[in-house]
């Protein structure tokens, strides 16, 4: 697509936008006690919100304009923090992990599809570079240390290798006397020519028309081409020999890749900076110390005295510098005042209230949750970013004209009003010094004052020792003395840092679940489908660890249990995540680190080790295999000498140390989760997933897409609605051991002549063991247990309660 299009999707995305955020500032501020009714405007603006992250995230990804990347970067964080805040709000609501909103889509006219949550490229993309060469160096150190797993080199024998020489050297002459045979055949046809020629002579006739043929089918191709590019530059698909500096090669490498132009934008800005610097210097910093050495004076008219110099932390000359008037700061003086009396007239009003609380009865409670029930959105972290983006893109962005912007490179108006802000700011840091000793001159001269450095210097001291006495076990820097690449080369080393599989969070095959919203009405919870499963892990982990803000300001979930049979892709789905964002990966698995660092301390070491490699070398996944036997209820004999529950305290330390800016997400797989104990289980863990087997749909879309995949072709021989049918309660493992295990080598030379039948993958399935019932309601058993399964649990039972209140 051309970038008019982008531009044209970017247009449509931001109106979308608007009119989003206008209803929400309508919709969202009233309370509103109909659960039913808040949950659809939740659903509604959920999938809007959808919406409009799958246009930005085209557009971002195809323009190749830097600044405009930049804005649309900025309202995408934007709506990818507010789609989170919304599933929280849903989650809250409904207390389940699992919406089915199918009948909000018909309302609007939408294809389950359509709200399939898009992975932004720019995760990848933007850290290209780093990632590659973090997998060059992890490889390295593999092969180094002897655990890279390589395919084989077959040593060949001393008569195969003469016959592959042979064949290669039988080739070579055969194309060697085809050559000599052609060009002896083209020689024999001249000289059969020229004797002709020489007989009869040659036609004037014949070869004017030849001439003629040649010379017109030229001119007529110069003016073909010459139209076709003045089509092309009118419709703005071609730039004009003039603007035609850049070679076709590098126009396209720049349209395919926009992350290529950024060395030379990077030296271009410098450029531009250090002109700034010279050209408005000057004036910059005089405007500065006449507008600083004003509002002294100001301040000392309206105070009585010279304010105190604001330090470096602080900002320096920025926080006392305004364009206000002196009547507008006293104003702003006496609102404060004002403030501060009616704070602790609410606080003492607020005190006398709970004490006549504690003497009221139990009646006056019942009717305080009664006028608390209504809902009410919680504040948005987001909004204040979308209307920020929103309103720049007016500005700078909605009415401009770009006919002249042929290149949709960069505009250096906008880069020189940026670098200006920043040559200011590095001009009043120059400033605040000389500034600084003014003042205190003029303390010293007019009011006879000394400044206090050194009483304010001890006070930050006290703050910084108290501090630091705070800092965890974990938080302390047990390696001061070793560099970063030291440790990663020895967690690799010892196996903790293990190298992900490159699988696609697409590649988690799975279809949408149509019968959600009908079981739920008749108060029956439906089980998940895979689609389901797919939308929650890249809410939970994708997204968050792929952006740095959304990570910040998003509800943080800091630990996450995906728990299931085997077979369902629980391990598969880790892998999508740290391919998704190119994060490493941590095995803390009980199998994996037993008899690896010794010792309360060595434990300590290694996850202090972890964690600071971790938050250096972010987005970075934590994952936890068969993590039920860190909190088993009693350790097996056969596992004693393993010592499985060796973080099963130290954990809870871990997600401490971790915070909103570190991109570290804990992933822990389980199938069997009933063999730990609930209560630290569910501490650890803040997001619990059940990963259910594949329904009746997931399954036709996998045996078709499974046997695709393996060279398969799939004929009128082949049932897959069959198979669909008699693989019941069978999980995606299975289906993939039964097709492979049919598709072997011999049997895909002969599938032209015999094409695969049903049959031949019924005898692979029946030595499979399908996941029974009693496991199946086990799981549930399990699940009801957790705090989001009691909360669900009791929100059914009032339902029914209600439900059978109306039928009497």
């Amino acid at each position: 697509m051309s970038q008019a299009t982008y531009n044209k999707i970017w247009t449509d995305a931001q109106k979308d936008l608007d009119i989003q955020l206008q209803m929400e500032r309508e919709q969202f501020l009233q309370p509103e006690k109909d659960r039913v009714k808040v949950f659809k405007m939740l659903a509604s603006s959920y999938i809007k919100y959808m919406q409009i992250f799958r246009n930005l995230e085209e557009a971002h990804n195809g323009l190749v304009h830097q600044q405009k990347r930049a804005a649309i970067r900025q309202v995408l964080d934007g709506v990818i923090g507010r789609i989170l805040e919304m599933k929280k709000e849903m989650v809250a609501l409904e207390n389940s992990e699992f919406h089915y909103i199918d009948n909000i889509l018909e309302d609007l006219k939408l294809l389950p599809e359509d709200i399939e949550i898009p992975i932004p490229r720019y995760f990848i993309k933007e850290n290209l570079e780093v990632l590659q060469q973090r997998e060059k160096m992890l490889d390295e150190i593999l092969c180094d240390a002897g655990l890279q797993t390589q395919i084989p080199v077959k040593a060949m024998t001393f008569e195969e290798a003469v016959k592959m020489i042979q064949v290669a050297e039988r080739a070579r002459q055969g194309r060697r006397r085809a050559v000599f045979m052609k060009q002896m055949y083209l020689e024999e046809k001249r000289t059969r020519q020229t004797k002709l020629q020489v007989q009869t002579g040659p036609n004037p006739d014949d070869a004017a028309t030849r001439i003629q043929k040649v010379w017109r089918g030229y001119i007529q191709r110069k003016k073909t081409e010459k139209m076709r590019e003045e089509e092309m530059i009118f419709l703005g698909m071609s730039l004009p020999p003039h603007l035609k500096a850049m070679s076709s090669s590098q126009m396209h490498a720049k349209q395919i890749n926009a992350q290529q132009g950024e060395v030379h934008e990077r030296n271009e800005e410098v450029f531009i900076k250090d002109k700034l610097r010279e050209t408005e210097g000057l004036d910059i910093k005089e405007t500065l110390e006449d507008q600083i050495g004003q509002c002294f004076i100001e301040c000392r008219h309206i105070i009585g005295r010279f304010p105190d110099y604001p330090t470096k932390e602080a900002g320096g000359s920025a926080t006392i510098f305004s364009e206000k008037t002196p009547e507008q700061v006293a104003a702003e003086l006496a609102a404060k005042k004002e403030m501060a009396l009616q704070k602790k007239t609410q606080k003492e009003g607020k005190e006398k209230e709970k004490g006549k609380e504690k003497t009221k009865g139990k009646t006056q409670k019942t009717g305080k949750k009664e006028e608390d029930e209504g809902w009410k959105m919680a504040p948005s972290n987001f909004l204040s970013i979308m209307e920020e983006g929103s309103s720049q893109y007016k500005a700078v962005w909605q009415n401009r004209d770009e006919g002249w912007d042929l290149l949709q490179d960069h505009d250096l108006e906008l880069i020189k009003e940026e670098k200006r802000e920043e040559v200011e700011e590095e001009i009043r840091v120059q400033v605040d010094e000389l500034m600084q000793q003014k003042l205190e001159s003029l303390k010293l001269a007019v009011d006879g004052e000394k400044s206090g450095k050194q009483k304010k210097g001890r006070k930050s001291e006290k703050k910084k020792k108290t501090a630091r006495k705070k800092i965890s076990e974990l938080e302390e820097d047990l390696t001061s003395d070793r560099t970063i690449d030291s440790l990663y080369r020895e967690l690799v080393e010892e196996g903790v840092l293990i190298k992900p599989k490159t699988v696609y969070l697409s590649d988690y095959i799975g279809e949408y679940s149509y019968l959600g919203t009908t079981l739920r009405q008749v108060d029956i919870e439906p089980v998940p489908s895979l689609a389901d499963v797919r939308q929650l892990i890249a809410l939970y982990g994708i997204l968050p660890l792929g952006s740095q803000t959304v990570h910040e300001k998003a509800p943080l979930v800091k630990a996450l249990l995906l728990a299931g049979p085997a077979g369902v892709g629980k391990k598969m789905l880790v892998d999508a995540i740290c391919t998704e964002t190119g994060a490493n990966l941590f095995n803390l698995s009980a199998s994996n680190i037993a008899g690896k660092y010794p010792g309360k301390s060595g434990l300590q070491m290694m996850l202090h080790m972890v964690l600071k490699v971790a938050k250096q070398l972010q987005p970075s996944v934590v994952w936890i295999g068969e993590t039920e036997k860190t909190f088993y209820k009693s350790v097996p004999k056969a596992e004693e000498q393993m010592s499985p529950k060796r973080l099963e305290k130290i954990l809870p330390k871990f997600l401490k140390a971790l915070k909103a800016q570190d991109r570290v997400l804990l992933v822990g797989t389980t199938r069997r989760p009933f063999d730990a104990n609930l209560k630290p289980f569910c501490k650890v863990y803040q997001k619990i997933i059940m990963i259910p087997r594949p329904d009746y749909a997931s399954r036709f879309v996998l045996w078709k897409h499974i046997i695709q995949q393996n060279g398969g072709v799939i004929t009128n021989l082949l049932n897959i609605s069959c198979l669909a049918k008699v693989s019941d309660g069978f999980t995606q493992g299975h289906i993939v051991q039964v097709v492979r295990a049919v598709l072997s080598e011999l049997r895909l030379l002969q599938m032209p002549r015999k094409p695969l039948r049903t049959a031949e993958f019924m005898t692979p399935l029946a030595r499979q063991d399908p996941v029974y019932r009693e496991e199946e309601e086990t799981f549930k058993a399990w699940y009801a247990k957790t705090p989001l399964g009691r909360a669900r649990s009791r929100a059914l039972a009032k339902s029914e309660k209600a439900g059978k209140g109306k039928t009497k």
